[in-house]
């Protein structure tokens, strides 16, 4: 999903803060994306706003999507809330939003539930989660016009740093800014194909406060217990490299070795992460501004930071020269010339 940067619109978890807040917020909504974690979140809050506890059975539902039909949701939006403000019915995984085909949901059924949005009871606040959304549907429109659509996609960084940061400091711990920086390279959380999600983030970082001795969580901390694989792991190693810490360097590439790691997929990594340092560094290098290069790249602005920040020890002539030798590393393998180790330990050391 595309990043959002400082200078676009909001995040939706921020717009849905201010929507709670200000009394905005419409009868029916719909929670989707990548971030399950904040559409969690938000229906946790709506819940925690509306509902009473003490008759939480009776004024709050939730309906399975997949299983549920017309009549049964009509039905429970139908009945009013007794002690709450208001009563909230959630519907998870509902297909329809998603663009999906459902055995208890025909396209009639959509059609009503359409209309039905336009005219639900003020005291009912009709809730839809869906990790993908279908924006061509009759319901999606029926939302965007009637009721309102939090698309909850990948946090910006300075967010994701301000998550972190809020639960080390839940857990009385704290971190520096650059273990903080090197733990998001290490986790591949804006990784192209990453399935890698706040649920992990949050979860590395209880990790990461359990193995901590001291009051500060180190980057060492996080290195030793992130849930990486071997993209995040080749990004670990190449960062050592940078900071000229080879030792550790040598350590992340025997814990891809003996994972048993494809050697040309590693090698193949290796070369796509020197290509964007060099190729990021001659456009910078030609005074093309960042967000030119990050459009022409077309990668996420935080890899493209890491590789410029990585690109600093070296020329544009040495990365070059890396380049070469990386590709000359994959020859000598393929051909049979050096035993797969010990051509990848020697290509660390000369870099």
């Amino acid at each position: 999903m595309a990043y959002q940067s400082a200078k676009a619109q909001e995040h939706a978890y921020q717009t849905f803060q201010k929507d709670l807040k200000g009394e905005s917020l419409p009868n029916a909504l719909f929670f989707y994306g990548r971030e399950g974690f904040l559409a969690e979140w938000a229906v946790g809050a709506l819940i925690k706003k509306y509902v009473n506890p003490a008759v939480m059975a009776m004024e709050y539902s939730h309906m399975d999507g997949k299983t549920v039909t017309i009549d049964e949701l009509k039905n429970c939006c139908e009945t009013l809330p007794m002690l709450s403000e208001r009563k909230v019915v959630l519907v998870t995984d509902f297909p329809p939003l998603a663009g999906e085909k459902s055995k208890n949901f025909s396209e009639a059924d959509e059609k009503e539930l359409a209309e039905y949005i336009k005219k639900l009871p003020d005291t009912t606040l009709l809730l839809f989660t869906a990790e993908t959304a279908d924006r061509r549907r009759k319901l999606f429109k029926a939302l965007t016009e009637s009721g309102k659509v939090y698309d909850f996609c990948q946090l910006p960084e300075k967010q994701l740093v301000n998550f972190i940061m809020k639960r080390l400091k839940l857990a009385g711990k704290s971190a520096r800014a650059s273990a903080i920086s090197a733990f998001i390279g290490q986790t591949g959380y804006y990784d192209k194909e990453t399935d890698y999600t706040l649920y992990n983030v949050e979860n590395d970082v209880k990790k990461a406060v359990s193995h901590s001795s001291g009051e500060e969580v180190t980057a060492e901390d996080f290195g030793a217990t992130v849930a990486g694989n071997i993209d995040t792991n080749v990004f670990a190693m190449l960062d050592a490299v940078s900071r000229d810490r080879k030792e550790e360097a040598f350590l992340f590439l025997h814990n891809i070795l003996d994972s048993g790691e494809n050697t040309y997929k590693l090698l193949a990594l290796v070369c796509s992460q020197f290509e964007l340092m060099l190729s990021a560094k001659e456009m910078k290098e030609e005074g093309l501004p960042f967000s030119d290069i990050q459009k022409q790249l077309n990668v996420h602005e935080f890899r493209i930071k890491k590789a410029l920040q990585f690109a600093q020890g070296y020329s544009v002539q040495k990365l070059r020269r890396v380049l070469r030798s990386a590709y000359e590393v994959d020859k000598n393998i393929k051909t049979g010339i050096l035993e797969q180790r010990l051509a990848l330990e020697m290509f660390v050391a000369e870099i």
